[in-house]
């Protein structure tokens, strides 16, 4: 097998399960790390010591590294796209951090333009390989809950004041948006992943007086799916302690429950099934308190994609739905009306 010449982009909170993933998949010899950068030295100095990989001092220099064929971009969503078409410019292929873009048509920009060079462009959405979800994704594949009649998600998470104190955090300037965004989004790209993509949708979404926010940490709506199951979502980081977030999908053979990494399927006469999780999805006070295998999977399925020649599970097109179905919800609560879900 040949190694995956890699370089990091972004050394903040979210590169913990990336740089533990990517410490596994060097010790096996699928990656090869070249470099992890972030404009703050202090940063670089904390990446090094505490998980034994390189850094580097500038952009340019994982850029211009020929050795580098993959970079894994985990900056503040409002410099995504224009380090992922800087990155694929340079011939590199890109693992992009979610959101993608901040808005459903600047995601859909970013998908094309980094295709046009080329080069595969992924997401992290790391919910996707928990091992319930890859099960449950082998029971729908074979229709064993039969058709979808209702499909729900609750997403009851709690951010701390300290968590809303790094500078931007929660703003629109920075993130692009909130809760839906920033923390449910994982949840919502798991269902569409699972159930298909929403048709239309009637939001609410509020900000709460708990955080000087501009972005919402309230966020409930009304479901209609293309395949004609309806549901409801309710996301909040305003639910004190924090609770593991949870899928419900009921068809006419049976239904399935995911809450956090745990998977119970019941099916109509036979037993029930279990597939054992971790409840903790850092839905509490700590965001990074969960294990990094599914990034590890995330990210040697990319690996394996550019080696293959092919698209990873979680392109740049698959992520689409998520972005179209926020875009629909925060306009829904806008104009307080049904709205069309773009792409459905």
């Amino acid at each position: 097998m040949n190694s995956v010449g890699i370089g990091v982009i972004g050394l903040g909170l979210a590169a913990k399960p990336h740089a533990l993933a990517l410490r596994d998949l060097q010790a096996s010899m699928q990656v090869r790390v070249h470099g992890g950068y972030s404009p703050s030295a202090q940063r670089r100095t904390h990446f090094a010591a505490t998980y034994g990989l390189p850094v580097v001092d500038s952009l340019d220099a994982l850029l211009h590294d020929k050795a580098v064929q993959a970079v894994i971009i985990l900056t503040p969503p409002n410099t995504h796209a224009e380090l992922a078409l800087q990155a694929a410019h340079a011939g590199k292929h890109v693992l992009l951090e979610k959101p993608m873009e901040v808005t459903y048509t600047g995601a859909r920009a970013l998908n094309e333009a980094v295709a046009a060079t080329g080069k595969s462009l992924g997401i992290v959405f790391q919910f996707r390989f928990r091992p319930g979800a890859l099960r449950l994704r082998e029971l729908m594949a074979r229709r064993a809950l039969g058709d979808l009649i209702s499909v729900s998600a609750s997403v009851r998470w709690w951010r701390s004041a300290q968590y809303y104190g790094e500078p931007g955090r929660g703003m629109k300037a920075r993130d692009g948006g909130g809760v839906l965004i920033t923390q449910a989004i994982h949840t919502l790209d798991l269902m569409l992943s699972l159930a298909g993509p929403v048709k239309r949708v009637a939001a609410q979404c509020r900000t709460s007086p708990l955080r000087k926010i501009d972005s919402e940490d309230i966020a409930c709506a009304s479901l209609e799916f293309a395949n004609g199951a309806v549901g409801v979502l309710d996301a909040t980081t305003t639910a004190y302690p924090g609770f593991p977030e949870r899928i419900e999908f009921t068809g006419t053979q049976g239904s399935a429950v995911l809450e956090a990494e745990r998977l119970s399927v019941h099916l109509h006469d036979q037993p029930v099934e279990i597939v054992e999780g971790s409840l903790s999805g850092g839905g509490g006070a700590d965001p990074m308190a969960f294990s990094h295998e599914p990034h590890r999977k995330l990210i040697e399925n990319f690996c394996d994609a550019i080696r293959d020649g092919r698209a990873p599970l979680v392109s740049g097109t698959s992520a689409l739905p998520v972005h179209a179905l926020i875009d629909a919800m925060l306009e829904s609560s806008t104009t307080q009306r049904w709205v069309e879900v773009a792409g459905a």
